[in-house]
């Protein structure tokens, strides 16, 4: 059975993040989107142990502190490191993927450029991670 996640969508672009929360309710999905622009934001947020989503989906390109940096610091953090990180990027650099792997990504998904196909993707990505057993703190 699925069941209702708790995500942390970390991204610095306000049409993304709009996006995404069309997504969601396009597809009458109950999951909670919780959003940081960057990724001091992600960390703020993640410091209030009742905050701790089921699962997050990251941008690699953002200010101040860079997706990778972000992945880095998370899989580091012993109260962290435990939660799915998604990559969602326009990236398909090779050493992006490559290095994002190494540093305990669970996922990289490329945006697409038509609606369509993002809403089809994240869907996808929604559906595989709630039907999974994820740790709650």
């Amino acid at each position: 059975m699925e069941k209702s996640l708790k995500v942390l969508l970390v991204e610095d672009n306000l049409i993304e993040i709009m996006k995404m929360n069309r997504t969601i309710s396009l597809l009458k999905l109950k999951h909670t989107i919780y959003e940081s622009k960057n990724g001091e934001e992600a960390l703020k947020f993640l410091e209030n142990k009742e905050n701790i989503p089921d699962i997050i989906l990251l941008d690699l390109n953002m200010p101040k502190i860079s997706g990778l940096e972000l992945l880095k610091i998370i899989k580091a953090n012993e109260d962290l490191k435990h939660i799915p990180t998604i990559i969602l990027t326009t990236s398909n650099n090779q050493k992006d993927l490559l290095e994002c792997y190494k540093t305990g990504m669970s996922g990289y998904v490329l945006k697409p450029l038509k609606y369509e196909d993002y809403v089809k993707k994240i869907e996808t990505v929604l559906a595989y991670w709630s039907i999974n057993e994820l740790i709650k703190i």
